[in-house]
């Protein structure tokens, strides 16, 4: 009849509209959810976005310019020549005027080549960095994911610590009104009861913030609680063992600094021409309103020469600016390079310290197990005391709490070995 009632319950529950049963969420999904929604994500694919259409931008330079204006101009009086001491108009007073030119580089000694090199490193540079937040956001998405689990293992080894102390009060307070022990066993019970609390407040708190936090990197709602699925995996030491130099190619930050590597050496390629002249060609139609003169319509074709013959040091600052990015970038990929092999062999130490770990937190929970029965039988005989017992309840928690760390802590090291690797 019970079981009747239950399925009654579940089967009404799922027919109430807008009320849905969330399935349990993956680590994959999270992940997921934190390339599409997390909004460090989000804003470096603006970026790359911006940075492609600025290529595009840079290409523009290889196609002709047309220009066309037009007016009206009223003048006080009418222009005009002497000619043997006599005065011929040459121009109306008001007149109206139309002109269109086609414009179109022939060679700049690589300007423009050089400005669609850079914007278009920069392009590819942008895009590797959204490669880069992406991962960061994994990596990040996976020490909280597993934050959380090893909380709530947390929160369950302190309910059971303070189940035990409750359980150890209620047995002195019974020895107490015995006659059996004294008032310090209760009071002491008491006091460890109270921390045990303590220590739970605590950890649902940190348990809430972490839950918090996943929903913050992955986009969702920060009300939803959405249950987790255990995924926990001990790989073994050799399956974990990167490749140094092959984890640097992989890093989408180094492919990053190389390509802004890339635009700082075009920028300077530029710099470097500025001083160049540019041969340009030129096909203009020409029309200016007056009745005084037979053509007023003109058709032209310029082929001509320009060049800049001094600008303020504009183009020495320039090439300079240009000289002085280039080492940054280079001094910048050498730092970077140095800080990822730190990270991989960081990574690699703590992943065979939380492996070693686990085996030995597995012996010690056993341990404590029964070192705490063995003390409540002692106390129970009267040949123990209350402190040996509630000193073995801590132990207990202890090791339980040191062995979810090691498990939960192999995992975010595996993580970032891979994040090293620039395979996350």
């Amino acid at each position: 009849m019970q079981f009747s009632t239950l399925s009654i319950f579940f089967i009404t529950l799922l027919a109430i509209p807008g009320v849905t049963v969330a399935a349990p969420l993956t680590l994959k999904e999270c992940l997921e959810r934190g390339k599409r929604n997390n909004p460090s994500v989000v804003v470096a694919k603006r970026d790359s976005a911006i940075a492609a259409i600025g290529a595009k931008h840079a290409k523009a330079a290889f196609y002709p310019r047309l220009d066309m204006q037009g007016g009206y101009t009223m003048q006080l009086e009418s222009q005009a020549v002497e000619i043997n001491g006599r005065s011929a108009e040459t121009q109306q007073a008001d007149f109206a005027y139309a002109n269109a030119a086609l414009v179109y580089t022939l060679y700049d000694f690589g300007r423009r080549d050089a400005r669609r090199l850079s914007a278009q490193s920069s392009a590819d540079a942008e895009e590797s960095n959204v490669l880069t937040r992406e991962q960061d956001t994994s990596m990040q998405i996976i020490a909280t994911f597993y934050g959380i689990l090893e909380a709530g293992k947390l929160v369950k080894a302190a309910e059971e610590e303070a189940l035990q102390v409750a359980e150890h009060l209620k047995i002195a307070s019974i020895m107490f009104d015995q006659g059996v022990v004294t008032r310090n066993d209760v009071l002491q019970a008491e006091v460890r009861l109270a921390s045990a609390k303590q220590k739970l407040l605590s950890m649902r708190n940190r348990l809430d913030n972490l839950r918090l936090q996943l929903n913050f990197l992955t986009g969702a709602d920060p009300a939803s609680r959405e249950d987790l699925v255990e995924q926990v995996e001990i790989p073994s030491e050799t399956a974990v063992l990167p490749e140094p130099k092959k984890a640097l190619e992989k890093r989408p930050e180094i492919r990053a600094l190389k390509k802004r590597i890339e635009a700082s050496a075009y920028d300077l390629s530029e710099s470097n021409s500025a001083w160049y002249p540019e041969i340009f060609s030129r096909l203009a139609l020409d029309y200016v309103q007056n009745d005084r003169v037979r053509e007023q319509t003109i058709m032209s074709a310029t082929i001509g020469l320009k060049m800049n013959i001094f600008d303020g040091y504009a183009t020495t600052t320039a090439k300079q600016r240009a000289v002085s990015i280039k080492a940054r970038a280079d001094e910048t990929l050498r730092l970077a390079e140095a800080q990822f092999q730190l990270e991989l062999a960081t990574a690699v130490n703590d992943s065979r310290v939380a492996r070693e770990r686990i085996a030995v937190t597995e012996t010690a929970i056993r341990q404590s197990e029964e070192n705490l029965r063995i003390n409540k039988d002692r106390y129970q005989a009267r040949v123990g005391t209350a402190t040996d017992v509630l000193d073995a309840q801590t132990l207990l928690t202890q090791s339980k709490t040191e062995h979810y760390s090691s498990i939960y802590d192999l995992q975010v090291a595996v993580a970032r070995i891979k994040r090293a690797m620039g395979e996350l």
